[in-house]
């Protein structure tokens, strides 16, 4: 099972909803064409500021292991290690960008593909927007969080004084 976290398009303050075509699923965990092809996936994705990054580093580490007279094998490690290290953190970066982008975190699903994720989102999301509606003839409904009549702040309750087996201090044994 996968874990996706799911990403709406920024909202225009005059325009329609966003169309669920254009939501973005990203699954975490490692990516292998992130670590294949590194600098195209980022480009792919864009993700300007990842790849800036990403090629301001590669530079650096090569320069540095060329003056400090490493052997290409050494250089070679380097450069696989950094891409396993994208590879890893492909995530990360998309949901970077992403939030970068504006776009809003809206969820998370877990899905046995993106597919059936994509159903089991979409399935929550339309009851949950049809419950928030209310009607046009009608009185709203009260919110489900709470029941009508109950205040909207309430103090929260004291801690309990005894932590352990017994619910109250002096409690009979």
């Amino acid at each position: 099972m996968s874990i996706y976290t799911v990403y709406e398009p920024p909202l225009q303050t005059d325009g329609p909803p966003p169309d669920a075509e254009r939501f973005i699923f990203v699954r975490d965990g490692f990516s292998f064409w992130a670590f294949l092809l590194t600098p195209l996936w980022m480009l792919w994705h864009r993700l300007w500021l990842g790849f800036a990054g990403y090629i301001i580093v590669a530079i650096a580490l090569r320069v540095g292991l060329v003056l400090i007279g490493a052997p290409s094998a050494v250089r070679i490690a380097v450069g696989v290690l950094l891409s396993l290290l994208i590879g890893f953190e492909a995530a990360t970066l998309r949901r970077f960008g992403l939030s970068r982008r504006r776009w809003k975190n809206v969820g998370i699903v877990v899905g046995d593909d993106r597919e059936a994720a994509e159903r089991r989102f979409f399935d929550v999301w339309v009851n949950r927007s049809w419950a928030d509606a209310a009607p046009a003839d009608g009185p709203a409904r009260p919110s489900p969080q709470r029941p009508m009549g109950m205040p909207t702040s309430r103090r929260p309750q004291a801690p309990p004084e005894v932590i352990g087996l017994f619910p109250e201090p002096g409690a009979p044994r």
